[in-house]
């Protein structure tokens, strides 16, 4: 049994919908980090960075109970140990890890940046204008992807998408004419579409 310790943010849903992807059973423990649950002992036990999402699984490697953060690291290893979502060799496993990268060092620090200042602080222009720009950079570079693939990290549905889809869910926060990348459009409603990815997109309840 997977314990989940999660809130309701794209980092979060991401290993909810591997999850349920996966088939694998697990229990929910909201962390509530809009009243500081992240920075309570019994949390900072699991993640010393006081972020969430936190995996504990105890049948881990040799039996082991691990412990487990970093969503795109919970990812490869949930798909390890399932050998599904992510090639077990080869080139392809290589182009999954590479999109998972650019959501991890592109996507998710730059679209949250964007929902700050854009939520919080939109006098800021300089902020607004600058991760908005770089927002609407990293959506194009998406599209011209998935022009020529049907998914993020080739033909196959994998980890690389489910990383990215719930950042991409809050699209209403980007400023964004679809028109502009009807590519990324066409993969959005193909990935939201799938009955796991609607589940992990409740989690937690």
């Amino acid at each position: 049994m997977i314990e989940l310790y999660t809130w309701g943010t794209p980092n979060g849903r991401k290993v909810s919908i591997a999850l349920e992807e996966l088939g694998m059973p697990y229990n929910v423990h909201p962390v509530d980090i809009m009243n500081g649950g992240q920075f309570t002992a019994e949390f900072l036990a699991l993640n010393p960075n006081n972020k969430i999402p936190v995996i504990k699984d105890s049948d881990g490697p040799d039996g082991q109970t691990l412990t487990l953060f970093e969503s795109g690291a919970i990812l490869v290893y949930l798909a390890d140990k399932t050998q599904r979502l992510l090639p077990a060799s080869g080139i392809a496993r290589y182009h999954t890890l590479q999109w998972l990268m650019f959501q991890m060092g592109g996507v998710g620090p730059i679209f949250g940046q964007t929902h700050h200042f854009r939520r919080y602080a939109t006098q800021e222009k300089y902020s607004v204008e600058r991760y908005t720009a770089e927002t609407h950079r990293l959506y194009g570079v998406l599209n011209n992807r998935l022009a020529h693939s049907e998914f993020v990290a080739g033909d196959a549905y994998s980890i690389a998408d489910i990383a990215i889809y719930p950042w991409i869910s809050r699209f209403e926060l980007h400023q964004l004419d679809w028109a502009d990348v009807p590519y990324v459009k066409r993969w959005f409603d193909t990935v939201g579409a799938r009955s796991a990815v609607r589940r992990g997109m409740e989690v937690p309840a």
